[in-house]
């Protein structure tokens, strides 16, 4: 997949949210205020108001904003990879750990402030997972047809789990826990082959 890199500075938005997801990370929801989420972004805390009705609007642009990133990026890898499944699964991998890696408060902010969503952000997240997870489903299944649908749903959602696991990992350094995440989750997806 080719992009192009980014090279304006981000927004005022985009920082406060980068600021938001690892405050509320570090602190939870609950423990951190408007005042404190300003102060990082060198702003008053009412200022915040200009660009969010509130924190629950931060955080719901967090946990939707990321699983729409998700799916749009794996959508872009899917027509990239030009019906080559296994060149497919290894982008949706790399796509996926430089999401592990780059973005690991948003892990830890999904695990722990999902239920804090109204209903509808809510569904949205689940709705866009859902059709994220669809995307590498059918991707395994292709290179792994002796597998059940059960077996490559499972298979996807544990390559998930480890590679979700970032957060809660000592750092070996970018370059190495990047090999070694790719490695595990093309291990994992291999053990399909003797199911």
């Amino acid at each position: 997949m080719t992009t192009t890199a980014r090279t304006d500075a981000p927004t005022r938005r985009e920082q406060i949210l980068k600021e938001a997801a690892r405050l509320f990370a570090e602190r939870g929801f609950h423990g951190v205020g408007v005042d404190e989420i300003g102060a990082a972004v060198g702003i008053s805390g009412p200022g915040l108001y200009r660009h969010f009705p509130g924190k629950d609007a931060m955080l719901a642009e967090l946990l939707v904003g990321i699983s729409e990133r998700l799916l749009d990026g794996g959508r872009l890898r899917v027509g990239d990879a030009a019906g080559d499944p296994r060149a497919l699964l290894g982008a949706l991998i790399d796509g996926h750990i430089d999401f592990a890696l780059d973005d690991r408060p948003l892990i830890t902010l999904h695990d722990r402030e999902l239920d804090r969503l109204k209903d509808e952000d809510r569904k949205r997240v689940r709705q866009l997972q859902r059709q994220y997870v669809e995307l590498w489903v059918a991707v395994v299944r292709e290179l792994y047809p002796a597998a059940s649908e059960g077996e490559a749903r499972a298979a996807v959602h544990a390559v998930f789990g480890l590679l979700n696991s970032t957060p809660h990992l000592a750092a070996l350094g970018r370059e190495s826990m990047e090999e070694l995440l790719r490695r595990l989750a093309h291990g994992a997806f291999g053990a399909l082959a003797r199911a």
